[in-house]
């Protein structure tokens, strides 16, 4: 687990919206959303249909049971467990996030899979 990074405090985060954070060089939206089993989720901040660094700023939602964030831009939703979009064949990285006490971590995870 020494790839775990240290992000930021729990409280730092905004409960049902997203956050950026800067995780060496890379920018990461953190959800939390803590009436759900993982209280934080976390994605690639980087929309890839804009091109714009905005999916922090996303409103989050279900859809068929499904938990996503809507990009600001144009509105695809985009899966925060697996990374893919419903709309389109794009996809984004999701970041491993786990809670320790007040303290969140990260880490890179698997990119999804283009459904194309």
């Amino acid at each position: 687990m020494n790839d775990w990074q240290y992000c930021c405090e729990i409280d730092d985060l905004v409960p049902g919206s997203g956050v950026a954070a800067l995780i060496d060089g890379a920018q990461v939206a953190l959800f939390y959303l803590p009436d759900h089993e993982s209280a934080v989720y976390g994605i690639d901040n980087l929309d890839p249909i804009s091109g714009a660094n905005v999916l922090a700023h996303g409103i989050v939602g279900d859809i068929r049971g499904e938990l996503v964030v809507a990009s600001p831009l144009y509105k695809q939703h985009y899966s925060l467990l697996g990374g893919h979009c419903l709309e389109a064949d794009e996809c984004v990285a999701v970041w491993q996030v786990r809670v320790d006490g007040e303290r969140v971590y990260v880490r890179p995870g698997e990119r999804a899979v283009d459904a194309a």
